[in-house]
């Protein structure tokens, strides 16, 4: 079941996000760190509304981030379609224990579908350069890799941006 996360489960996204981060630094993927994603990011996107919760046998299994905010970061981009009316994609995660097990295929499937309800342009997202599994999961969803941005605090690797063109 995917529903908006509230502010009591602030706790559980953070210990999700750095169980995530321990597994993907355990990869050799300097995605996220000890400053990225924060608890104030998680509780502030619990506030303004935009992340949803996959909750799988009474516990959460994943997160995403579903909001019309663009990012200062983003600003440069060359994207596929104009500045209106487009839904952003952040902090897409799933638990390492309910990880290979389709979960972040029905985060995703929930967010296309929630854009196509609501009428978006496109999709836009940022996945880090040096994990190739994720840039392969964009791709093969239709995604279309754009140019590089950077997250200083993050890493010292690029971060690819990807368009999905929905309603034109």
């Amino acid at each position: 079941m995917i529903q908006k996360a509230k502010l009591s489960n602030v706790e559980t996204l953070h210990s999700l996000t750095r169980e995530c981060a321990q597994y993907l630094i355990k990869q050799g993927i300097f995605q996220w760190n000890e400053n990225y994603p924060s608890k104030e990011v998680l509780q502030n996107d619990i506030e303004q509304e935009q992340i949803w919760k996959l909750v799988v046998e009474n516990e959460i299994a994943g997160i995403i981030v579903l909001t019309e905010i663009e990012d200062v970061e983003y600003k440069n981009v060359k994207w596929l379609t104009t500045n209106q009316c487009n839904l952003y994609v952040h902090r897409l995660a799933v638990h390492p224990k309910f990880q290979k097990k389709g979960y972040a295929q029905k985060l995703m499937n929930f967010a296309e579908e929630f854009a196509q309800q609501n009428g978006y342009t496109s999709i836009r997202l940022d996945t880090f350069s040096q994990n190739i599994r994720n840039q392969r999961f964009y791709e093969r969803r239709g995604y279309e890799k754009l140019e590089s941005i950077y997250f200083p605090k993050q890493s010292e690797h690029p971060f690819f941006c990807y368009e999905l063109v929905l309603n034109v």
